[in-house]
C-alpha cells in the first residue's frame, strides 16, 4: 500500500467546511463525517482509517440510514457516478436474468428492511451479490444493522485509501 503523506497533511489540514464535504463523498451520514472530522489531525492513514472505524461504531440506526442514503441500489449503479460505476463493475455485462433476480431480491429486501441492501461490492460478481442478499435476507434487523455497519466501514476504508492514493 502506498502512503501519500502530503495527501494525509492536505486532508488534515483542509478547512471545516472542506473536510466536511470531502467526507461527504465518502459518506453520507453528517454524524460519520463529523466524528471522523473530529478526530484529526490523524498521524497516519491508520489513524483515519481507525476513524473511521470508530465513527462507524458510533454510528445510530439514523445516522446508518444516512450512510446508505449514499449508496446506489445493487444492480443498478448511478449513471455518470463514476464511484457508484467503479463499486459495481461487477454487474457490467451480467445476462438479464441474473439482474432481474438481483432486482427482485433487492425490492424483496428493501420491504423487508426500508433500505438498500447495502454490501462492499468492490471486487464482487453479480451472482455473488445476489447470493450474499439472499443469504442475509433471514436476518433480524438488529443482525442486519450490524452487517451494514461492517459493509459501510470497508467501503469508506476503499474510498478513503483511494482518496489518499489519487490526491
Amino acid at each position: 500500500m502506498t502512503n501519500h503523506p502530503h495527501a494525509l497533511e492536505a486532508l488534515a489540514a483542509a478547512d471545516a467546511a472542506e473536510l466536511k464535504a470531502i467526507l461527504l463523498e465518502v459518506c453520507s451520514s453528517p454524524g460519520w463525517a463529523t466524528a471522523v472530522a473530529a478526530a484529526r489531525p490523524w498521524s497516519d492513514r491508520d489513524a483515519l482509517l481507525a476513524a473511521n472505524a470508530a465513527a462507524m461504531d458510533a454510528l445510530t440506526v439514523s445516522d446508518l440510514h444516512d450512510a446508505m442514503a449514499g449508496h446506489a441500489r445493487i444492480g443498478k449503479p448511478r449513471t455518470g457516478d463514476a464511484t457508484s460505476e467503479r463499486e459495481q463493475a461487477g454487474i457490467q455485462g451480467v445476462d438479464t436474468a441474473l439482474l432481474d433476480d438481483l432486482h427482485e431480491a433487492n425490492a424483496a429486501y428493501e420491504a423487508k428492511f426500508g433500505h438498500v441492501f447495502l454490501i462492499c461490492a468492490t471486487g464482487r460478481t453479480a451472482a455473488t451479490m445476489l447470493a450474499a442478499l439472499r443469504e442475509r435476507y433471514p436476518n433480524d434487523a438488529a443482525t442486519e444493522a450490524e452487517i451494514v455497519r461492517g459493509e459501510l466501514r470497508k467501503i469508506n476504508d476503499i474510498r478513503i485509501t483511494r482518496l489518499l492514493d489519487e490526491s
